[in-house]
């Protein structure tokens, strides 16, 4: 059975990396502003769309792919101001545009945002009248994407698909408590970005939903993992390389994982089919973190704070100004 699902993955990719869209592909459009952040979008506060079907994700650990572009259509689309998921997209970006998509593959298949789910983001984005040549989906590695069932692509006119590798700054930049050289692709080409993460606990942050995945944006992740990552996440998700161009927060969390992160443990994890969007990047953070809690409850775990692991930097986020970090100030809508 695996077999199958990895082929029809691999089709998947192969369409969407070929800009099978019914559109004509273009070119990158090279201007003075590349990489400069367009007008910055309104974000809705405190807002994380829920888009929860029943048996989302499917017995083989594959999504119905109906139920997946309907539950990720209507969440998009909410977390945006309504109408539907290519209007949305239409209102965050500019067809100008060049947007990466970030997606989070270190723990390779079944704990990484699925293909599908990215896949339909990227359509959407050229639906929206972006040339699917400025649709990137991208990652640290091509090792991590490519474990995590993405074909690399960097060239042609369709849909690209790469990872940073070693192509990082000459020089390091300062933002906040940490210093680091971010991806060249970032700093010189992405004027717009949607972040793809995954539901799970991490072993240092407490969990890894939204913000630490801009850990695969710099040279040296490691440097910044003390005190349990607080505050170099926040500082760094506040950095305007990534604050002034971030349109969008989406989480797999088809089959989140309560435990043993962030590497794969099949053990603790666990079937909620669900996708949350938002263009509040603390709030689905804080939204995130409390579905682990639950989780953890429920299965005779004890609380990350009791663990030492309590995620303080999304509250750290919040100070900065980044979105909403309290629970009960945040509007969880499911559609």
């Amino acid at each position: 059975m695996g077999s199958v699902i990895d082929e029809e993955r691999r089709k998947l990719m192969r369409a969407l990396l070929a800009g099978a869209f019914g559109l004509a592909a273009k070119p990158v459009f090279a201007t003075a502003e590349a990489g400069a952040p367009r007008e910055r979008a309104p974000v809705q506060k405190g807002l994380v769309a829920r888009g929860r079907r029943e048996r989302l994700l499917g017995e083989n650990g594959a999504p119905d792919a109906a139920k997946l572009e309907d539950a990720l259509g209507k969440a998009v689309a909410r977390a945006a101001g309504d109408g539907g998921p290519v209007e949305a997209m239409r209102r965050l970006f500019k067809s100008s545009d060049v947007v990466g998509i970030k997606v989070n593959c270190i723990a390779g298949r079944g704990l990484s945002p699925d293909p599908k789910l990215v896949g339909l983001l990227a359509r959407w984005l050229v639906l929206a009248g972006l040339p699917p040549r400025n649709v990137v989906i991208w990652e640290r590695t091509d090792r991590e994407l490519i474990k995590a069932g993405y074909a690399i692509q960097r060239d042609g006119s369709g849909v690209r698909c790469f990872g940073t590798n070693d192509d990082y700054e000459k020089s390091p930049r300062e933002w906040g408590a940490g210093g680091s050289c971010f991806a060249r692709v970032l700093a010189e080409e992405f004027t717009g970005l949607i972040n793809v993460g995954v539901l799970k606990d991490h072993d240092l942050a407490g969990v890894s939903v939204g913000l630490k995945n801009w850990y695969g944006t710099i040279h040296n992740p490691n440097k910044h993992h003390d005190d349990g990552c607080n505050p170099y996440v926040a500082h760094l998700a506040a950095f305007p390389l990534i604050r002034d161009k971030l349109r969008l927060t989406v989480v797999d969390a088809m089959a989140p994982q309560c435990h043993g992160g962030p590497a794969r443990q099949p053990r603790w994890s666990w079937p909620y089919h669900a996708v949350l969007v938002s263009t509040d990047p603390v709030a689905i953070d804080a939204v995130g973190w409390s579905v682990i809690e639950a989780r953890r409850k429920e299965v005779g775990l004890e609380p990350l704070a009791k663990e030492k692991r309590e995620p303080r930097y999304i509250a750290e986020a919040g100070n900065l100004g980044l979105g909403e970090s309290d629970l009960s100030r945040i509007r969880v809508e499911d559609v």
